[in-house]
């Protein structure tokens, strides 16, 4: 065999081989899982680390602590206050009063347990006690203003209300992290599969340039073609640099998302690779709308908000109906000479129904101006609130549905993309069988080649955007997306 006909073969082989190289490029290859950074990794590690996961988690355990703090309008009181005046041999009095005060849940009511010793030449008659001093045990009660409902209870209710408000803004806060942090990693994932893909590309150029340059040198092509497909490399390493600085970018954005147990910064490793996606994405089921729609119309973080502002402005209002009544306090106290129970006390100085003090307080605005604006206040807020939440729940529904839509969009829009590149696969195979016969120009096979290799990035870029859509409309359903599905 001659030199001459052995460099011809050698240059048709090294042509053949890069275009079925390049025609593989979507084929299995052996790959590294090693070095698969996929996206259940990372949310085991966001969910585990991440600082704005573990900021939100303290909306919840505020609203406990609003709980707690409002509990402690019942804690029992316990006061005491000691006097006395001695002045020229005269005890002009010696006072001991102490009240141990008990908060009760029912009618609003306080009990209260108390003891008063009073003595001294000029102590008033009417509180003047025995050496041994007086107890009593007893109820204040509302039985107007306050009776149903008073502001220890409306507090205490409406913090117990806002958990709910808290731990639905924890909620919508995690949602809305964590769909974030998929939309970065597919725009990491389509970084990788475009710089991938052009980096072939330029091995597939530059071995071109290589068979056509042996071709040349022994005259079987003109060195025209050499300078052409030279070209073909250039403007394929500009491109390459590109989207390795896009590559770059993109990890470095999701790197923003990665912690560590100590608190400090991780970065995703430059040889880390996205997980594997399959090109035949199946269109979403549509049982998975409807669920979706049904969930988010119970549990969606924003209604269950609107519910939990519903719920604490329905307390406070009647709170504020309370008001509009008299007070009216009734407060009664059996008395006792009696300090401890281990002494004896005559009947007539004893616990019963004969030894008692008794008041009554009674108050009442005449125009009631204050209370009825904000009753009128409180109602307007309901009217407001009951707006929103109508009108929430129409926007919910209509953005799950239009992601659903946009996601079956894509689907379909995939499955023709994967016909489209296979049909330009074959152009390109017969655009090169052509050149080698004689029959074709290298302009159209690089203008056919670089067409699919823009197809193969397009195809990406609706992998990564499907992906993305995914993750939306799990968010716009009020919760996020666990696992990588299809």
């Amino acid at each position: 065999m001659s030199l001459k006909k052995f460099l011809t073969l050698t240059a048709i082989f090294m042509l053949v081989f890069a275009n079925i190289n390049f025609a593989q490029t979507n084929a299995a290859q052996p790959v590294d899982t090693a070095k698969i950074f996929a996206l259940d990794d990372l949310q085991l590690l966001v969910f585990r680390y991440h600082p704005i996961i573990k900021q939100a988690a303290l909306l919840s355990e505020s609203a406990r602590a609003n709980v707690l703090q409002s509990l402690g309008y019942f804690d029992p009181a316990l006061k005491a206050g000691f006097g006395r005046k001695l002045f020229g041999d005269t005890e002009y009095y010696n006072k001991w009063n102490s009240e141990l005060k008990i908060p009760l849940w029912l009618a609003g009511a306080d009990l209260k347990v108390g003891y008063d010793r009073n003595v001294g030449t000029y102590v008033n008659p009417e509180s003047r006690t025995n050496g041994d001093g007086l107890s009593a045990i007893g109820l204040s009660i509302p039985l107007g203003q306050g009776l149903i409902i008073d502001a220890r209870r409306s507090t205490l209710r409406q913090s117990k209300v806002m958990v709910q408000y808290a731990e639905a803004e924890q909620l919508k806060q995690i949602n809305s992290v964590w769909y974030n942090i998929v939309k970065d990693y597919w725009s990491w994932y389509y970084a990788y599969k475009q710089y991938q893909l052009v980096n072939e590309g330029v091995d597939l150029a530059q071995r071109r340039f290589q068979a056509l340059s042996a071709q040349t040198v022994i005259g079987d092509k003109p060195a025209i073609d050499s300078v052409e497909a030279y070209i073909t490399v250039q403007e394929r390493i500009i491109q390459k640099e590109k989207t390795a600085i896009e590559l770059q970018n993109a990890r470095l954005v999701l790197s923003n998302h990665l912690w560590n147990e100590d608190g400090n910064p991780l970065e995703v490793p430059m040889d880390a690779l996205p997980q594997f996606v399959s090109e035949a994405i199946p269109r979403p089921n549509p049982l998975i709308l409807d669920t979706l729609i049904g969930q988010a119309a119970n549990q969606h973080p924003e209604l269950v908000k609107l519910r939990s502002k519903s719920a604490q402005l329905e307390i406070e209002k009647s709170y504020r109906q309370e008001l509009l009544k008299p007070k009216l306090n009734v407060i009664g106290n059996l008395i006792s000479s009696r300090t401890d129970f281990s002494n004896t006390v005559p009947g007539y100085y004893d616990f019963n129904w004969s030894n008692y003090k008794i008041g009554i307080e009674f108050a009442f605005p005449l125009f009631l101006r204050s209370e009825r604006g904000k009753l009128r206040e409180v109602k307007i807020k309901q009217q407001e609130n009951n707006y929103d939440l109508q009108q929430s729940g129409r926007e919910i529904r209509n953005n799950i549905m239009a992601s659903y839509n946009d996601l079956s969009a894509y689907s379909s829009q995939l499955n023709v993309q994967v016909q489209s590149i296979k049909n330009q696969q074959i152009l390109v195979n017969g655009e090169n069988q052509k050149f080698n016969l004689g029959e074709s120009t290298l302009f159209l096979i690089n203008s056919r080649e670089t067409k699919l290799i823009d197809m193969k990035i397009k195809q990406e870029s609706m992998v990564a955007s499907y992906q993305k859509t995914l993750a939306e409309l799990y968010y716009k359903a009020g919760t996020r997306q666990f696992v990588f599905q299809n």
